[in-house]
């Protein structure tokens, strides 16, 4: 039976030797797991069964068995592999210490160790790793290290600040062009970082074109990376517009990477801010796949839950706000953005005193961020109206009191409520400030040395404030000792005899004398060069030489021109130069003296008056023989009444109306011509 065994055994072993050369390890794994059968505690075949698993993705099945086979798989026959299965299970810590434990550090596990520090962010350990590998490694593999070493660069560039040495790599691969195009983002180089990444792009496209296999959406889905890192760089420059449009490309491709995803789903919703939250809050949910959280560096995702929660302020969900942005702080207790978010959030529910406080606690319990913390309080206090609380914050920044920008907020804030003396305390401030400051510098020595340019600034805006504010005497010694540092300064010493002359004038006069005279002060001005420039408003004529017949020419012309006349007003038809113009020809009828107003409750005659065919005109006034003797009431058409009274009419702008007979034809005139159209 054991010679069965035995024979059995060699046919498997040869079964599992032929499958892993061929690549075939779910078969492989059948034939391991009988020889297992035959004998549990083999060892061989217990690391064939790791390897078999592992081959085919099941990190977790491998990592049982070896866990439940401790006493025969120990750390030194199996610790590349349980290392390893953990890093692909994310337990990097525990991958770590796996391979620290290892007896002998292999090449395979100096590889792992460097993937596992990329991972937990230790990137001054991880290139020391990877310098060691590439100096004592030549294999097939040597492109991959070089590649990997860029990456730690770039990270370090990216999220530490740190300005990356020259490796001396040569940029061969579209991997080591974007890594170095990343290195320089870091460094704020846009321009040469854009440039990488073309190359990057062109490299990509040659190499994975001479597969005959990799189709045109495969390129695009490896160029979908350097896309994102280009529309990165075009948000940062400014061009929103460009940046979203290839944003929105790289997302209607559907990449595999969820990282990538993620990153750009974030990057737009900065784009929109508190603008298109409906697209936002769809972005939103990219961030939140399966595997991010370990696709993404610490700060990046730090960054989408701060975007996270900020989204939710700008859609009101202000529990769901406070309960990220608590959750933030509790991860990042020194953070400044999860408390300035909380406080944003109390301002939008119009709680600005309970947002004040909120501030003022966490800059009492982390005195380094105080100062940022301070800013949004005294922001805050000015938004309310309370300037001169606003000033008490501001001023109790002591590393900041000094600094031109806050002096000239402090004086403008205390000039606005009218509080002189605490602005000229500003100015003292800062001044005695730059003095011990050099004091310091100087150790004690009592050489003389020449004030900072910060420092005569701000002696000069003193004086110059004070002059304003009629602090005159104050003003003078800031001028004295402007004007003792620079002897030559005309400038001071001019303001200086100005402001002497109205507190000491015999001061002034004996300093007018340092004043140059005129003749040094003559300018070398090109008075026709100055005339003639683009910007001239005024330029003199030159005056043509007239000589011989030039000058009689010119006599000539001017006895033959005439004086233009001046054309007369014209006048109106029936003007009567004999009668006197109406002195209130000018002002509207209404406005006049004379004028009576329009008469009511006349009727004209009964015309077209009560039902159609009906009259009420009565039949006396139909008598022919009463109208003959009766007077005519108007002049008829032709007769010489009416050219006498044609002759004898003087229009209104002239004379006053003869009465209220010509005021009532003239309503006549107006109602008639308005009377056209009829029912």
């Amino acid at each position: 039976k054991m010679a069965a065994a035995a024979g059995a055994a060699a046919g498997l072993w040869s079964e599992v030797n032929r499958c892993g050369q061929n690549g075939d390890f779910a078969r492989a794994l059948k034939s391991v797991n009988k020889i297992l059968q035959i004998n549990k505690d083999d060892v061989t075949a217990l690391q064939c069964k790791v390897v078999c698993l592992i081959q085919n993705g099941n990190f977790k099945e491998a990592l049982g068995v070896i866990n439940t086979h401790t006493k025969v798989l120990t750390s030194d026959v199996i610790a590349f592999e349980k290392a390893y299965c953990e890093y692909r299970l994310n337990r990097i810590e525990s991958a770590l210490k796996t391979i620290q434990s290892a007896s002998q550090q292999t090449d395979k596990l100096k590889e792992l160790y460097g993937q596992v520090l990329y991972r937990l962010e230790r990137y001054d350990d991880c290139l020391a790793a990877y310098r060691d590998l590439i100096r004592n490694s030549q294999d097939e593999y040597e492109e991959e290290r070089k590649t990997n070493l860029s990456a730690v660069v770039a990270a370090q560039s990216t999220w530490e600040k740190v300005v990356p040495e020259d490796l001396g790599l040569r940029e061969a691969t579209y991997e080591l062009c974007y890594n170095s195009a990343c290195a320089l983002i870091g460094q704020g180089k846009l321009n040469e970082a854009m440039k990488k990444l073309q190359k990057a792009e062109e490299l990509c496209r040659q190499s994975l074109s001479e597969d005959s296999d990799v189709t045109e959406e495969d390129i695009e889905a490896e160029l979908a990376i350097i896309h994102g890192q280009m529309a990165y760089i075009m948000q940062l420059q400014g061009r929103t517009e460009d940046a979203l449009q290839l944003y929105n490309q790289i997302i209607k491709l559907k990449p595999t990477d969820v990282g990538l995803l993620a990153v750009i789903a974030n990057n737009i919703i900065t784009i929109n801010k508190d603008q298109n939250v409906f697209d936002s809050k769809k972005k939103v949910k990219l961030t939140n796949a399966e595997g991010v959280e370990h696709k993404l560096s610490k700060k990046q995702l730090q960054a989408i839950e701060f975007n996270k929660a900020l989204l939710a302020m700008y859609t009101n969900q202000a529990d769901q706000c406070r309960k990220l942005s608590a959750s933030l702080q509790s991860q990042s207790p020194e953070h400044l953005l999860p408390v300035l978010i909380q406080a944003a959030q109390l301002c939008r529910e119009k709680q600005h005193a309970k947002a004040v406080g909120l501030l003022q606690d966490f800059a009492d319990q982390h005195p380094a961020n105080a100062a940022e913390i301070k800013l949004t309080m005294a922001q805050l206090k000015i938004a309310q109206g309370s300037v001169t609380k606003a000033c008490m914050i501001l001023r109790s920044i002591e590393e900041l009191q000094h600094k031109p920008g806050m002096v000239s907020a402090l004086v403008t804030m205390y000039s606005h409520e009218e509080d002189i003396d605490s602005a000229i305390e500003v100015f003292t401030q800062a001044i005695q400030w730059y003095q011990q400051y050099q004091a310091r510098t100087n150790h004690g020595c009592c050489v003389f040395q020449p004030k900072s340019p910060v420092h005569l600034s701000l002696i000069r805006e003193a004086a110059n404030f004070k002059l304003k504010h009629g602090r005159k005497k104050e003003a003078i010694s800031d001028l004295e000792e402007l004007w003792k540092q620079n002897p030559k300064d005309v400038h001071t010493l001019a303001q200086l005899i100005s402001a002497y002359s109205l507190v000491d004038p015999e001061k002034a006069k004996v300093l007018s004398k340092h004043l140059p005279s005129s003749d040094t002060l003559s300018l070398k001005v090109d008075v026709d060069a100055l005339e003639n420039s683009h910007g001239a408003t005024y330029v003199r004529k030159k005056a043509a030489k007239l000589t011989g017949d030039n000058q009689q020419k010119e006599q000539g012309q001017g006895e033959v021109k005439k004086k233009k006349k001046k054309k007369k007003g014209k006048l109106p038809k029936n003007y009567d130069p004999k009668v006197t113009p109406d002195p209130e020809r000018w002002l509207p009828m209404r406005e006049r003296s004379y004028y009576r107003g329009r008469k009511k409750g006349k009727k004209k005659d009964q015309v077209g008056k009560g039902t159609q065919g009906s009259t009420t005109t009565g039949s006396s006034e139909l008598d022919a023989s009463r109208t003959a003797s009766s007077p005519p009431t108007s002049p008829r058409p032709g007769s010489g009444a009416a050219v006498s009274a044609t002759s004898n009419v003087i229009p209104p702008r002239h004379q006053k109306p003869a009465g209220a007979p010509a005021t009532k034809k003239k309503q006549q005139q107006k109602k008639k011509k308005g009377s056209k159209g009829g029912w």
